[in-house]
């Protein structure tokens, strides 16, 4: 046991001296400030940098170095990187397809993406010193592009929590607020976003782990539907998992870049480099100039939104309204039925992620659930149902419990009858877009889990059933507009529990988004309804000012 201890022990430490290492041993300028010339190549959109780079009038190799510079204050101020690549960067930069869509750009990974000659190790000590041997699929398809991978990012170690540590890379901070989560699994993604350190980077999303991490950190994302990105070749705490299947995506720190790197991707014909990948272009959308129809989830019947971000969707809402779009309230089929089902097609992830390393304070809640004996957990239901009167959190723990073969595909049978109601709904209703907030509350603090742990329907839901959704920052927490109104009362455990953590006097300040939800593979329309919301905003003096630092 001691032995073990030790070499776990010494794999974090060594881990965290290769990267000190690796940092300290870039040349000369990479340590330097951010020059006028940086600030210029930092501050403009994607395209632009493409098009100076296939025209011959930028260097690819001085891209790296302004985003190098800026990726290390990132760093040092919140703790977001893991792999540290830059010095074979530096080589890719220079011999990168200077004609490729994405021609000279330093894209950022999630630590789960493979990268040859790098640990993939998301935060456990077993997996440190275990170099991928080859480039996942994404990777190679990025070279192809002109791109130049050049750092991965920071996730929590099981990749099911809203907060973004491990005990091999530490705690990643939110860049508006130090003492608040940037948001999980892609926590370290959206840090790095946030701050300006990388404009475009690919992260996963299983249970809104790309969508909350953008909300919390003030970032841009659309979620792809399961086989429209590219994922195959890379690590996960669970595989096999296919009851509610992770999506890789991208991440943006503006709408202009997320359409940039999606369009730049799918022109590369994805399908060639992934068999999991759909024969899908990317498709022309032409919402201009019409009148459009928007449904409104207000409340999931699980949790309120918390009032800062029921102010942005309610700011949305008006907006849309303004300048003449339909808007309708819609009643859905029951989130929370989803809810039930999704939380059992994963719940056998909370014991295969089980290593004997620290855990996520959340996720151990759940596994102590999972593993209750059932005698134990009829009788802690009995007392949920009939002594404390919470139906709602009943309902979950009651089959939250690993499952056999014959439970797990009764499950499965479930998930589609429910995806089948909900595409009655959309038939029936007509709406274009389903218009929500992406968590009910704004950043939550460090530890937040613990009590915030099932605090997720909102972005959970569309993971359900597969739809394509994107999350977009709106405005901020305000001390004064966002208070909450006493006395409050919570309508069960899991919203009581996420009420303990919201407070606007100490979240002023941080981003607060809005969820933007299509059909199944609608990603291009997804995101043309973003600009829409965009430009209204725009238009109204409204628009989102991104975090300068």
């Amino acid at each position: 046991m001691l032995l073990s201890y030790l070499t776990y022990r010494n794999a974090c430490f060594s881990k965290q001296k290769e990267r000190k290492d690796r940092i300290q041993a870039l040349p000369d300028p990479f340590h330097y400030s951010v020059t006028p010339y940086d600030a210029k190549i930092l501050n403009q959109p994607v395209a632009e940098t493409v098009s100076a780079v296939q025209q011959g009038n930028l260097s690819p190799s001085d891209v790296l170095l302004a985003y190098g510079k800026k990726a290390l204050k990132a760093h040092e101020e919140t703790n977001c990187l893991t792999e540290v690549m830059i010095s074979k960067a530096q080589v890719w930069a220079e011999e990168c397809n200077k004609q490729g869509p994405l021609a000279g750009i330093p894209v950022s990974l999630k630590d789960t993406v493979c990268v040859a000659g790098f640990d993939t190790s998301l935060g456990y000590a077993t997996w440190v010193g275990k170099p991928s041997m080859n480039d996942s699929a994404i990777v190679r398809l990025l070279k192809d592009a002109g791109a130049v991978p050049f750092v991965k990012t920071n996730n929590p170690i099981t990749l099911l929590s809203y907060e973004c540590a491990n005990d091999v890379f530490g705690r990643t901070a939110n860049p508006h607020n130090s003492k608040f989560s940037p948001g999980g699994s892609t926590g370290g993604e959206a840090a790095l976003l946030a701050y300006g350190g990388s404009r475009i980077g690919i992260g996963t999303d299983v249970a809104g782990s790309v969508r909350v991490p953008s909300h919390y950190s003030g970032v841009y994302t659309i979620k792809a539907s399961s086989g429209r990105f590219v994922r195959s070749g890379n690590l996960t705490s669970s595989p096999g998992q296919e009851g509610v299947l992770v999506s890789y995506s991208p991440m943006a720190r503006t709408l202009e870049d997320l359409e940039t790197v999606w369009k730049a991707v799918m022109s590369m014909n994805p399908w060639e480099y992934d068999h999991s990948c759909l024969p899908i272009p990317w498709r022309d959308v032409n919402l201009a100039n019409k009148t459009l129809k928007w449904g409104i989830i207000w409340d999931d019947g699980v949790i309120n939104p918390s009032p800062a971000c029921r102010r942005a969707l309610s700011d949305v809402v008006s907006i849309l309204q303004q300048y003449g779009h339909e808007v309708v309230t819609l009643d859905p089929p029951s989130p929370y039925e989803g809810f039930k089902i999704g939380s059992q097609l994963v719940a056998d992830s909370c014991k295969r992620i089980l290593t004997g390393e620290s855990n996520d304070v959340g996720v151990l809640q759940g596994l102590r659930m999972l593993t209750l004996p059932r005698w134990l957990k009829w009788l802690y239901v009995l007392y949920l149902r009939h002594i404390r009167r919470d139906e709602t959190y009943a309902g979950l723990v009651e089959n939250f419990s690993q499952k056999t073969a014959e439970e797990y595909f009764a499950l499965v049978t479930q998930r589609e009858e429910y995806r089948g109601k909900w595409f009655e709904m959309w038939q029936t209703t007509g709406v274009d877009f389903v218009l929500t907030v992406p968590n009910a509350l704004p950043a939550v603090p460090h530890g937040g889990m613990k009590e915030g742990f099932t605090n997720c329907l909102y972005a959970f839901l569309y993971n359900v059933l597969d739809y394509s959704a994107g999350v977009m920052p709106i405005t901020r927490v305000d001390r004064h507009q966002d208070a909450l109104k006493l006395p409050f009362k919570a309508r069960n455990a899991i919203e009581s529990g996420a009420y303990k953590l919201y407070d606007a006097e100490a979240m002023h300040g941080l981003p607060v988004g809005i969820q933007v939800v299509g059909r199944r593979l609608e990603e291009e329309k997804v995101m043309e309804g973003m600009k829409i919301i965009e430009a209204l905003l725009g238009k109204s003096g409204k628009a989102y000012k991104l975090l300068e630092k």
